[in-house]
C-alpha cells in the first residue's frame, strides 16, 4: 500500500468483521523507529489459521482467494529493517480472552519506509462507521501524543448524538489536526 494509514484501515476493518467491540490503534515513534499496533477483542484466529495468515493465499474472504493486507504490512516493515508480529487467541479456545494483536515496526530512515499518510482521514472513516463498537487511538512521539476514545466521546455527547454526524466528524477532524500540529 502507498501509506501506512491504509494498512491501519484494512486491519481495523478486519477487526470489525471479526466481531470486535473494541479496536485499539497505537502508533509510537521513538528515534528512528515507528511502531504501529492494532489490537482487537474479535473472534481471533485458530492456531492453524494464524500460522498461515501472512501467506497471500490465506484469507477468510469468499469473494476472492487472495488476502494481501497482512502479507503486505509484513513485507513493508521488514523491507525497512523493521519487524512484524501477530498474536491471536480464538474464541473457540478461550471464550473470555480472545482477539488479535498486529504489530509492525518500521525504520523511518530506510529508503523503503512508506509514509504514514492521511491518518486523520483514516480515523474519520473508521469513526463514521463505529456503530456498536469502539476505537481507542493514540499516536505518541518524543514531542507528545494525540489520541481519542470513541467511548469517551459518546459519554461526553450523551446517547442521542451519533458519532457519524457531520458536526462530530468535523470536531474530531479539527481536534486531531490541532493535536498533530502540536507534535511538529
Amino acid at each position: 500500500m502507498k501509506e501506512l494509514s491504509l494498512n491501519i484501515l484494512d486491519i481495523a476493518q478486519n477487526s470489525v468483521k471479526a466481531g470486535a467491540s473494541l479496536v485499539d490503534i497505537f502508533i509510537e515513534e521513538k528515534g528512528d523507529l515507528m511502531t504501529v499496533t492494532v489490537k482487537d477483542d474479535g473472534c481471533g484466529m485458530t492456531p492453524e489459521f494464524l500460522a498461515a495468515v501472512t501467506d497471500p493465499f490465506t484469507t477468510t474472504r469468499t469473494t476472492r482467494k487472495v488476502g494481501l493486507g497482512l502479507p503486505l504490512l509484513k513485507m513493508e516493515a521488514e523491507q525497512t529493517g523493521g519487524s512484524f508480529h501477530i498474536e491471536s487467541v480464538s474464541d473457540k479456545i478461550d471464550k473470555e480472552h480472545h482477539g488479535t494483536t498486529v504489530s509492525a515496526s518500521f525504520v523511518k530512515s530506510s529508503i523503503d519506509f512508506i509514509p504514514l499518510g492521511d491518518i486523520i482521514g483514516t480515523l474519520l472513516v473508521l469513526v463514521q462507521g463505529a456503530d456498536g463498537f469502539d476505537y481507542v487511538f493514540e499516536h505518541t512521539t518524543e514531542k507528545g501524543s494525540v489520541g481519542f476514545s470513541t467511548a469517551e466521546m459518546r459519554e461526553m455527547l450523551g446517547g442521542d448524538v451519533p458519532l457519524g454526524t457531520p458536526e462530530v466528524i468535523a470536531w474530531l477532524r479539527d481536534y486531531l489536526k490541532e493535536g498533530y500540529e502540536s507534535l511538529r
